[in-house]
């Protein structure tokens, strides 16, 4: 392998040929599997020679960065590891060629500063290149250094601060801010290298919580980054303002001092740019403002409930600056782009964002600046200005209270119903969706036969719009269905109401709705996923006198599936497959909302072609099958909940599906639908379902121990243990001393608290094994004929009970536990005691179940407030007996 082969098969990579691409890409992967140190060796050799091609320069710095990173976590875990094995000196002599690169590049951005960065990425947390941060800083403040060395040296540092955790650079960060700020200062003359402090100042933000607390450094670092967002630069400008919005959610409590003096005029100035990149950072500012203070307000609210002080307060930075800041987000709203792209994201879309958040923390003080706007506007000539009130009214009402709202939506109804057919499709797009607001926020202001009968109409003609308009009108049909559901009058034993306002004109928005689901132009703006979200809504929500509706919707939507299924088998072009396979999704998903409207006796009428339908898509193949796989056990999970017992007779049918679900570990959100199924059959066949468990819990297991099995699936499958229990009762036992062993595993796990996304799944683990004991429990002792064979079927669980209590003390001190942990684990301790009686009252006394015990009572969630309020009950009956 000579370096001179490698730099033609470089060079050709820039001719445009996919043949050379191809060459190129074969030649590399069989070069590193014979000897990947030394081509990495190669590459950066040809990286750090300033004589070589530019294209081949480029290119072997790609290689050689592909080789140390990869998006892909567990990729970039293997080739950090990789790389590490490559022989020191060897990984020397690549590290040293790539540093010496720096600034010898003649494309930009640095290619060799992104493989310095990856590399420090892996070295700097094992120890390594300790002196490489000193290095770059050096490069960075040595007077008389070339500004090529400077910028890519800055850029390096950047890449770092960003892909780094960020604990590894703390004692490192003095050094490096001393580099940022140098380069950041406005007596820096090269805008190249300020830019590149800048953009690394914001990579570096999370680390430098300690310079924030010493006022000095912190208000050094706050001039030189406002002293930048007035630099004549845009970028610069740009990449400063970045900084401060990110400072600002990071810092909120140390901002005071900078907000009257410098930040408001700073951002104020930025929102009314005609830059929109500077402007779109101006209002980004006050939207994080906005979400920072209203955040707290619920801190804030929540502490004076509790009797206790909260331990960080708002300073009412968006309130105070209403007057100010309302006018330009109005003024915003109104400079749209005639063609503009529904997706592109520009300052009036963030004007509104940033409108509704302000609505959300100001409540009331809002409407007196907005509704005169409105008012002034929601009429005028210029459809610009017609638009924007639309859409300053539609934002501002999640925020103030629905007294103050409702006169106001009752007379803007009439004119929302006449822009509904204005000229302008902006201006009708946008009041649709104010509508849809409306029935979400402020419903009360329209629920009069009257108006829901004018309302319902211009919707339903609404549907005949161009796509962008008719989605938001289906949007619109499903807040409508909800709060008219809310509305309706509902018995204390019945949640289904016997009818509701939309009764006589159920059956017209329904028809409507399936016709809009078959438009040719369903795949615009999202339009067909829409309408057959609102079918769904209004099935869901649908009172008793809309049944036949609902029967007629159901035999249309398995007509549809049933014929989708038929068309698919002869269908070749890959684009139209996944139509067909998204629509599959759709129609499973509707079918679901018409099967859990049906009425018990009608259900076993249809089930059998509906079985039918879905077993056909489960044997599909090619395409988006897993998609579809999945649709189709979820469906069929609502079909057992449905038919109950009567489900029976597909049993046979379904389970060698599942069991080949349950193995299908690569696609794992088909095996974790599987394990939904499992879970309504339990719940659903009860005791029925015995002569098949023994499978059913041998796969269930089988999943659990094979390790690549996404973490998600495990925590569901615990927690089946516990339906399953419930249902078979004292059958369980059989099961019993491999599932206890599973779950004390899993009760012991333990996850570093600075992954979000590990703590997120511990909790999961946590509530899954606090449900399995409780179903284990319940079903044992509720299945047995006498309580001397309860007592005796529960002793398999007595030796466990210290275990189960040093589980549970944990989670009562857990201060990041979840209301669901709470509500479940307060159950758990209510069945112990009533359970275990005696047993349990040399535990009960823990100061940990008083705490646990406590948070529940405290809960905002009614069902965890009344399960504290029994197991007390159930505690102070045992002390006393």
């Amino acid at each position: 392998m000579a370096a001179q082969e490698i730099i033609q098969i470089l060079e050709r990579t820039g001719t445009g040929s996919q043949i050379d691409l191809e060459n190129a890409r074969n030649f590399l992967a069989k070069a590193a599997e014979q000897n990947l140190p030394e081509l990495l060796k190669h590459l950066s050799d040809i990286l750090i020679t300033a004589t070589n091609n530019p294209t081949a320069r480029a290119q072997a710095a790609l290689q050689l960065k592909n080789a140390f990173h990869s998006k892909d976590e567990s990729l970039k875990q293997a080739y950090q590891d990789r790389w590490m094995n490559i022989p020191a000196n060897i990984r020397e002599h690549i590290k040293a060629n790539c540093f010496n690169a720096l600034g010898t590049e003649t494309s930009k951005p640095s290619q060799a500063a992104q493989c310095v960065g990856y590399i420090a990425c892996t070295e700097l947390p094992r120890n390594e290149w300790q002196d490489l941060i000193k290095r770059l800083v050096d490069n960075v403040t040595t007077v008389g250094r070339a500004d090529n060395v400077r910028e890519a040296s800055l850029e390096a540092l950047g890449y770092i601060c960003q892909d780094i955790d960020s604990d590894v650079l703390v004692p490192q960060s003095n050094v490096i801010l001393t580099a940022l700020v140098y380069g950041m200062r406005k007596e820096e003359t090269n805008d190249n290298v300020r830019l590149a402090a800048t953009t690394a100042m914001l990579n570096s933000l999370e680390f430098t919580k300690n310079n924030f607390q010493n006022d000095n450094e912190r208000h050094y670092i706050m001039q030189v980054v406002c002293e930048a967002t007035q630099s004549i630069n845009s970028k610069i400008q740009v990449a400063a303002l970045q900084n401060l919005v990110k400072i600002l959610s990071l810092y909120y409590d140390y901002m005071e001092y900078y907000m009257g003096p410098a930040l408001f005029a700073i951002t104020m100035d930025a929102m009314k740019s005609v830059h929109d990149e500077i402007a779109l950072q101006g209002i980004e500012f006050w939207s994080n403002v906005c979400d920072e203070e209203y955040e707290l307000q619920f801190r804030q609210q929540e502490a004076q409930e509790q009797n206790r002080q909260p331990e960080r307060i708002s300073r009412y930075y968006a309130r105070g600056a209403l007057p100010y800041l309302v006018p330009v987000l109005l003024q915003r709203l109104t400079m749209q782009e005639e063609d503009n792209d529904d997706d592109d994201w520009n300052p009036c879309k963030a004007a509104g964002v940033c409108l509704m958040l302000l609505s959300n923390c100001a409540e009331n003080a809002i409407t007196q600046y907005v509704f005169p706007f409105v008012s002034a506007n929601i009429n005028h000539a210029d459809w610009k200005f017609r638009e924007a009130a639309v859409m300053a009214f539609g934002s501002i009402l999640e925020g103030p209270d629905v007294a103050s709202i409702k006169p106001v939506a009752e007379q803007a109804v009439p004119f929302l119903l006449k822009l509904l057919q204005d000229p302008n499709i902006a201006v009708r797009d946008t009041t649709a969706w104010t509508i849809g607001r409306i029935f979400e926020f402020v419903s009360q202001a329209v629920m009069t036969d009257e108006l829901l009968r004018a309302i319902g109409q211009a919707l339903v003609n609404g549907l005949n719009d161009v796509p962008r308009v008719a989605t938001n009108i289906c949007w619109s049909f499903s807040s409508l269905a909800r709060a008219a559901y809310d509305y309706a009058e509902h018995s204390e034993d019945d949640e289904t109401p016997t009818t509701y306002l939309l009764s006589p004109f159920f059956d017209e928005i329904v028809n409507k709705l399936v016709a809009t689901t078959d438009r040719p132009d369903g795949t615009q703006s999202n339009l067909r996923n829409a309408a057959y979200e609102a079918l769904m809504e209004m099935i869901r929500h649908s009172p008793k006198d809309c049944y036949i509706t609902v029967q007629k919707t159901t035999v249309t939507i398995l007509d549809r599936l049933n014929r989708v299924i038929s068309v698919e088998s002869h269908t070749a072009n890959s684009n139209d497959r996944v139509q067909i396979t998204d629509l599959q999704s759709l129609l499973c998903a509707t079918l679901q909302s018409v099967l859990r409207k049906m009425q018990p006796n009608d259900a076993p009428l249809i089930s059998d072609p509906i079985m039918q339908a879905l077993l056909s898509m489960l044997k599909t193949t090619g395409g988006k099958t897993s998609v579809v796989h999945e649709d189709a056990l979820i469906a069929i999970g609502t079909l057992v909940e449905v038919l109950g017992l009567h489900f029976l007779k597909y049993i046979d049918h379904v389970l060698p599906v599942l069991y080949q679900a349950l193995n299908n570990h690569v696609e794992y959100q088909i095996c974790a639908a599987a394990v939904g199924v499992i879970v309504e059959l339990s719940r659903s066949l009860l005791d029925r379902l015995i002569p098949y468990c023994d499978q059913i819990m041998t796969h269930l297991f089988s999943c659990l121990n094979d390790d690549k099995l996404h973490r998600s699936v495990k925590p569901q499958i615990i927690s089946a243990f516990g339906d399953i229990a419930l249902g078979i009762g004292g059958h369980f036992k059989n099961y019993l001393e491999h599932v206890l062993a599973t779950l004390n595993q899993a009760c012991r796990a333990q996850v570093a608290k600075t992954d979000y996304d590990i703590i997120d799944y511990l909790n999961d683990l946590h509530e899954s094994c606090l449900a399995a004991y409780t179903g284990i429990i319940q079903g044992l002792r509720g299945s047995a004929p006498s309580n001397t064979v309860a007592l005796a079927e529960l002793q398999l669980v007595t030796g466990q009970l210290p275990f189960i209590v040093q589980f549970l003390e944990t989670i009562a001190r857990d201060p990041n536990k979840s209301d669901a942990i709470t509500s479940a684990a307060i159950g758990l301790v209510g069945d112990l005691v009533t359970t275990y009686g005696q047993a349990m009252l040399q535990f009960i006394e823990r100061e940990a179940f008083e705490k646990l015990l406590n948070d529940g009572k405290r809960s905002k969630t009614m069902k965890t407030k009344t399960l504290a309020t029994w197991a007390i009950k159930e505690i102070r009956k045992l002390k006393h007996n």
